[in-house]
């Protein structure tokens, strides 16, 4: 069994030289992990979906019972006819009408006006906070690498980031994981004309542990990776040929392969829409990204059929957008946001929220206030889905929500 470590210090990360430098396009970063045998990991696989550029809660999950909403903006605001499974309070954009019939089925919720407790409107501070989830603490490491780590899980592929823009500090620290653009793109530059990984192996075969581990676990990803490409895959839904949809489809190959995987990592870029975010209408730039980020989760989860039971996808961005359009019929980052679940196990079909309004004496600088932590949103989840108890060692002072947004395993 291979030893982890719970220690939350810097990542011990080891180059192996030129010859990973090339993984077919893809990056392998590897961990030492130190730590007492534990009991197998059975909750949920967790899917992180990184909304990064600034999601607009605010379009996605429409507050059209806020009469705010709509004299903030009268050319982007979702009129209430084209609103999608409305409760005359909130309602999703029409571009999200692949995910209406998980939302029916009790399978995908929504949580609106979440936030980070420390606010910015810097991509690049809000980022980092976002995926270290520890403001005000020594830990520097990813909240997700956190997660991993704790629950003991040694699979080679037990957390994968997936596709050709990754999260870049969410799995930063001492657990083992790996990062590729793809599956069938993840080999060791140079393997097969030359026995590579067979000469890394004989290289590290008598080092000592503490310089072995990495190269021992990029050999056994390659080889568990090596697995899941021999087994013919045929998806079970028709994916949309984007990197999200590429990325996704390999998450659900991995969790069909049965490979161990426990956290996967998945980044949707484009979402920093100061202009031209326009109307809810095929054509205009929230409308097509929310339906391409629609088709891929649809997508998943109808591939995945009866495994969704025991998977939880959630979305997270670095903020929202504030709540008056601009001049170019676009929005500037804002603070308050929204969140999607899916899978098996939430309690679906509503917005979670603890609406604070739209009025100009509720915003908080002119942006939607934050009433829920992400971190706590998540807290919930962890507990519910992945048999966490304490949170402390993945969100340091951070208590769940009492939401009840999913049924405990």
């Amino acid at each position: 069994m291979e030893e982890t470590e719970t220690c939350r210090g810097p990542s011990r990360r080891t180059l192996l030289g030129g010859a990973l430098a090339g993984l077919g396009g893809s990056m392998l970063s590897t961990r030492m992990a130190f730590a007492a045998e534990r009991k197998a990991y059975s909750g949920d696989t967790l899917v992180v979906v990184s909304l990064h550029g600034g999601f607009d809660g605010l379009s996605a999950i429409a507050p059209v019972g806020d009469p705010a909403y709509y004299s903030s903006r009268p050319a982007i605001a979702v009129p209430k006819e084209r609103i999608l499974a409305g409760d005359g309070t909130f309602g999703l954009h029409p571009a999200l009408a692949p995910l209406l019939p998980f939302w029916r089925s009790g399978k995908l919720a929504a949580v609106h006006a979440v936030g980070q407790p420390n606010p910015t409107r810097s991509h690049f501070a809000a980022m980092e906070t976002l995926e270290n989830a520890a403001p005000g603490t020594s830990v520097r490491t990813g909240w997700l690498d956190r997660m991993l780590g704790l629950t003991g899980a040694s699979a080679p592929l037990a957390g994968v980031a997936l596709g050709h823009a990754m999260p870049a500090r969410i799995l930063a620290g001492p657990a083992d994981d790996v990062s590729m653009a793809g599956i069938d793109g993840f080999t060791l530059a140079g393997d097969g004309r030359r026995p590579i990984a067979a000469a890394l192996r004989a290289m590290y075969a008598d080092a000592p542990a503490a310089l072995a581990a990495p190269a021992r676990s990029a050999d056994r990803a390659l080889s568990a990776v090596g697995t899941v490409k021999e087994a013919a895959y045929v998806a079970g839904a028709t994916y949309p040929e984007t990197e999200l949809g590429a990325a996704l489809r390999d998450v659900a190959r991995l969790i069909k392969a049965r490979a161990g995987l426990v956290t996967a990592a998945v980044d949707c870029g484009d979402w920093d829409l100061h202009e031209g975010l326009g109307a809810a209408v095929e054509g205009q730039r929230m409308y097509d990204n929310l339906a391409e980020l629609a088709s891929a989760l649809a997508a998943f989860a109808t591939d995945l059929g009866d495994a969704m039971r025991n998977v939880t996808v959630l979305t997270i961005s670095e903020f929202g957008r504030r709540v008056q359009e601009n001049g170019s019929h676009g929005t500037d980052h804002g603070h308050g946001n929204a969140m999607l679940l899916l899978g098996g196990g939430i309690r679906g079909g509503r917005v979670y929220a603890n609406w604070p309004g739209l009025s100009p004496g509720a915003l908080v600088a002119g942006d939607l206030a934050a009433t829920s932590d992400y971190r706590s949103v998540i807290g919930e989840l962890l507990q519910k889905r992945c048999g966490f108890g304490d949170l402390s060692g993945v969100f340091p002072g951070v208590r769940p929500t009492r939401f009840g947004l999913a049924t405990a395993r």
